[in-house]
């Protein structure tokens, strides 16, 4: 409620471009203004010792509960679903009996997660759904775009503004979130996908990243960056945040089935293709020493002790991730299309080219959007300036590029394709 004339400017920064909320004696503060206020406000005295009652689940889900929910948006992966939901419940259940486990006199360790896996098997959504399953602030940063200090790139304080915004800058609840970090694969020191191009100092970065993955009050500028003397800094306490450390690890099958020597050698060696691997069973059998081999350092990987491994998913699992998820591509395109009053129908076979394309491209389930939004651009480009569009049919002929999708009016006559065309 504005009081008094109505200033023009803010009165603390000097802006006119935001809204104002004008006080007594004609002074204003704008929305921008505020908004700081509220995360230095939200900052002061942040020790971790908020009530995480406020901030998680009355009754928290159980690991099978966990699993569940997870089984409805990612498909395969069944081990690796256990070992998370486990890891995550017990992480909150931690936070949440924090005074119970001290009048115990006994202390948990935190538990971050290392995820490895190829590309397109589920890894960020795996995290993504753990989070809103949980209702609690979820951040996804990249690893290959934070630098040493005194580099060119992002400190890494800059992961916990994505948090601290994903919590809408209540950095109490943000204390209570999930980082999911990308690409940690790519910071290792040395590995076989070392890259000139790659950023400076791979093991700086492990380094600078210790500290807020196992817990302390880190200081983040609220407007990202690097940190500079005389700014005001958010105060976050990183101790209950949950780090999941995700990457692809391409090479690190090999240097597990070389400890294990489960290759034979010479002219006789049968060369085993990496999508026909049993990845999941080959890194149940990863050690510490693999990872340290592949080129992370030994205090990174001792701050990660839950590890999960990921399978590469094969055609049959491809067919049930396009169709059996909540948020299936297909279901997706199907719920768009009726937007427009036309019910969207894609053939057992088209289903069928679409996964076996997926996996011979070997993108995973990632690769499955480019592939259905390469058949169905024209369409929704066009079929919304035709008349009496009721139908229209996907077969694997389309998919494959040797036909046009069969279009059918409210009377179920075809429509002719042509129209499509231009």
């Amino acid at each position: 409620m504005a009081f008094g004339k109505n200033p023009k400017y803010c009165s603390f920064c000097g802006s006119s471009d935001s809204k104002l909320v004008s006080g007594p004696g004609g002074v204003a503060i704008c929305e921008d203004c505020v908004k700081k206020c509220r995360q230095i406000l939200n900052s002061s005295g942040s020790d971790g010792t908020s009530d995480a009652s406020d901030y998680l689940p009355e009754v928290l889900p159980t690991p099978r509960e966990l699993k569940e929910y997870l089984d409805q948006y990612v498909i395969g992966q069944e081990k690796a679903k256990k070992i998370l939901s486990v890891a995550v419940y017990n992480h909150y259940k931690r936070i949440k009996f924090k005074k119970e486990l001290e009048a115990e006199n006994v202390e948990l360790d935190k538990s971050n997660i290392l995820i490895v896996g190829p590309t397109g098997t589920g890894k960020t959504l795996l995290a993504r759904s753990l989070a809103k399953r949980l209702d609690v602030p979820f951040a996804i940063a990249d690893a290959t775009t934070i630098t040493e200090a005194g580099y060119v790139g992002e400190d890494v304080e800059n992961i916990l503004l994505k948090l601290i915004q994903a919590a809408d800058d209540d950095v109490a609840r943000a204390e209570h979130g999930i980082v999911f970090l990308d690409e940690v694969d790519k910071i290792a020191k040395k590995g076989e996908n070392v890259s000139i191009t790659r950023d400076v100092s791979g093991e700086g970065v492990q380094q600078a990243l210790l500290k807020i993955i196992e817990g302390t009050i880190a200081n983040v500028p609220p407007q990202g960056g690097r940190k500079h003397p005389n700014q005001e800094l958010i105060k976050i306490n990183t101790s209950n945040i949950l780090f999941i450390c995700g990457g692809a690890f391409v090479g690190l099958d090999k240097i597990i089935e070389k400890r294990l020597d489960t290759t034979s050698m010479g002219f006789g060696r049968t060369v085993t293709d990496t999508n026909e691997k049993d990845l999941a069973k080959l890194y149940e059998n990863m050690l510490p020493d693999d990872l340290v081999k592949f080129g992370l350092i030994p205090e990174f990987i001792g701050r990660l002790p839950v590890h999960v491994g990921l399978n590469n998913l094969n055609v049959e699992d491809l067919e049930r991730v396009i169709t059996e998820p909540k948020n299936s591509i297909l279901k997706q395109y199907i719920a768009s299309m009726k937007l427009d009053g036309v019910d969207l129908v894609f053939t057992k076979d088209a289903i069928s080219r679409i996964a076996q394309t997926a996996y011979n491209q070997k993108t995973g389930a990632r690769g499955l959007r480019s592939i259905v939004e390469d058949v169905m651009t024209d369409l929704m480009y066009r079929i919304p300036d035709i008349d009496n569009v009721a139908r229209i049919e996907v077969s694997g002929d389309v998919i494959m590029k040797k036909a046009k999708p069969d279009i059918f009016d409210s009377d179920g006559r075809k429509i002719d394709v042509k129209l499509l065309e231009g």
